[in-house]
């Protein structure tokens, strides 16, 4: 994998490096905030190699990688202007006109989005914080008990406390870089509400306590969540209206100082008290819904996180996640679905390595289902076995249903931050035999659903005496039935001045296009109007059907193999709809580009009528 180039690909199609605010990643994802959405080429993104899917939720443009995720998130960072978990420097002044309006109807999907780039930054946090708890439990428990006495383990404690206590400071970071002011100013004004003078007057119980005559009432904000995403917008406006208003030589005196003043002291008197309740309303509702639907709950939700995770809404839930941590104290039900769902897809994909007949996808499935019971990464499963076989689905929703409502009929709840997986079963502490029983639930209804409803396994075309002629390696051939142009003859510039490369061009006379050579199918674009191979000699060729065909949006258009197969010179790989592109104004001339011949001094021919099958080279 040419990472470098599918790096400079994921750029130049998200929009260019200048349209990037800031590029995150997770376990599978690149993440990106853009300054204008409708910028991206989705369907190109989609049809680079090594791209799996791309979703757009939470205000994220996301680029599902796999395993490829590392490298190529290293080359952007390392090769572009582009900044990593913060965002680009904006004139306070004149923000970017690109954003989509606020409105009634995007309101809601906006709120969220910024609730949850802003807890982003925190989960790392929490999570490290959370499996050091763990630790600190499990050695307490199994090992030494007389360690819980020691000043190490005082010590260790307040590393693991950390994220939590703090957790106002890192939320208020995130908020801050997802507005685009100055994160500084929000963490400041959020650490007033932890400093000691403010704490003691709240451990003294302490009477009459005033900011210039008004009422500050005296609550903990220690793991307070959304006091700090107030606190943080309050800056963010504050900051730019004293940028409009202070005189350019004053501006770094009075703009810092004005803006911690404002938010700092609206944050005793209103946005902490606010906040508090707001969270205290959001944890009324989700115990609400664990003492009365709770077991419902939890298997609707594990169900449903499937089409979630495909469309990163999954992210959007997480910030409640936290608060339930803080308020009551423990999650029973989000947490505890998201774990049952990539037990569900794990189970699944053991259920399809059981009924498949091919060796190698068997393999394939058992690693996946490791991967997501083990380490909690589903997104291989679902884009490479359960979405593309269909049925798997329906076991991955039957799964997570059935062991949601076993798990919380059981009373299954998460005390601590942790992830997702079989390592983080501590983080349930007294409960954990209750999502043991659940899981185990989980993973065989998904299995035996997903073997009862078998998968639709792609099978053998007989091949055409085309296909069935043998070719030498280095053999380019004709793809289709028709005749020949000079590339310089198409009515696109383009192919006619070669920006692609030398080639040749087909006027067609028959519906299949098929392989001009023996290689690999590298790039197959999900509209069909184009794709790739690379030879066993590294030559890579292009073959593109049509011009601006990709307009169609696959309509016209039916692929009959997929990508990353190995073809044969002559094999067919899109069937096309003649008569209906055509009938829509489109010109069928289709080209096939040598894009790289790696030195090689090829000639093809351009002259003539073929048939599939004929030697060009």
């Amino acid at each position: 994998m040419d990472y470098k180039k599918l790096a400079k690909d994921i750029v130049t199609n998200v929009g260019g490096e200048d349209n990037i605010q800031v590029v995150n990643h997770c376990m599978t994802r690149l993440r990106f905030n853009l300054k204008d959405n409708s910028k991206p080429d989705k369907k190109v993104l989609e049809g680079l190699e090594g791209v799996l899917g791309v979703v757009y939720a939470g205000d994220q443009y996301m680029v599902i990688l796999g395993q490829h995720l590392l490298p190529t998130y290293e080359e952007i960072v390392n090769n572009y202007h582009v900044k990593a978990g913060e965002s680009i420097d904006e004139n306070l002044d004149d923000l970017s006109n690109t954003k989509e309006p606020l409105s009634f109807k995007n309101a809601g999907g906006r709120l969220i989005g910024f609730i949850s780039s802003s807890v982003t930054p925190l989960i790392p946090g929490l999570i490290a914080g959370g499996m050091l708890k763990v630790v600190l439990l499990l050695v307490v428990t199994f090992l030494s008990p007389e360690f819980a006495e020691s000043s190490s383990h005082q010590l260790l404690s307040a590393i693991a406390d950390a994220p939590f206590y703090f957790m106002p400071l890192i939320v208020a970071y995130g908020a801050a870089t997802k507005l685009g002011g100055t994160p500084v100013y929000s963490i400041v004004a959020a650490a007033a509400l932890l400093h000691g003078n403010y704490t003691g007057l709240v451990t003294e119980a302490a009477t009459n306590v005033n900011l210039f005559g008004i009422n500050v009432p005296l609550l903990s904000y220690g793991t307070s969540l959304l006091p700090a995403l107030l606190i943080a917008v309050v800056a963010y406006y504050a900051e730019k209206y004293l940028n409009k208003i202070v005189p350019g030589i004053f501006k770094s005196v009075f703009v810092g100082m004005g803006t911690v003043l404002i938010a700092g002291g609206l944050a005793f008197v209103v946005l902490g008290p606010l906040g508090n309740m707001l969270g205290q309303v959001i944890a009324s509702v989700f115990m609400f819904l664990s003492g009365t639907i709770g077991p419902i709950a939890v298997g609707l939700l594990a169900a449903a996180l499937p089409w979630m995770v495909m469309t990163g809404m999954h992210t959007a839930i997480a910030p409640f996640m936290t608060q339930l941590l803080v308020n009551p104290g423990y999650d029973a039900i989000i947490r505890p679905a998201f774990l049952l769902h990539n037990m569900a897809e794990g189970g699944a994909n053991l259920g399809v390595a059981a009924r498949t007949k091919n060796a190698k996808l068997r393999s394939e499935c058992i690693s996946l289902a490791i991967g997501c019971i083990v380490a909690g990464v589903t997104e291989p499963a679902i884009y490479g076995v359960n979405l593309k076989y269909r049925k798997p689905m329906y076991g991955v929703m039957a799964g997570g249903f059935v062991g949601g409502v076993v798990a919380s009929l059981l009373g299954a709840r998460v005390y601590i931050m942790g992830y997702s997986n079989l390592l983080a079963l501590p983080i349930f502490q007294e409960t954990v035999m209750a999502i043991v029983i659940g899981i185990v639930a989980t993973i065989v209804t998904a299995a035996v659903v997903t073997y009862m409803l078998g998968i639709d396994e792609t099978e053998s075309v007989d091949l055409a005496e085309p296909v069935k002629a043998l070719y030498p390696d280095d053999a380019i051939v004709a793809i289709t039935e028709g005749d020949l142009l000079p590339l310089t003859e198409v009515n696109d510039e383009t192919f006619s001045k070669k920006m692609l490369g030398d080639g040749v061009a087909f006027k067609l006379d028959s519906d299949f296009i098929c392989a001009p050579a023996n290689g690999q199918l590298t790039t197959l674009f999900p509209t069909g109007h184009a794709f790739g191979i690379t030879t066993k000699e590294g030559i890579e060729l292009l073959v593109h059907i049509g011009i601006d065909t990709v307009n169609l949006k696959g309509e016209g258009f039916d692929v009959l193999v997929e990508q990353g197969e190995e073809v044969r010179a002559g094999e067919p790989i899109v069937r096309v709809d003649r008569e209906k592109i055509t009938a829509a104004g489109y010109d069928l001339t289709t080209m096939l580009i040598l894009t790289n011949d790696f030195d090689h001094e090829i000639q093809l021919n351009n002259q003539g009528q073929v048939k599939v099958g004929t030697s060009l080279n």
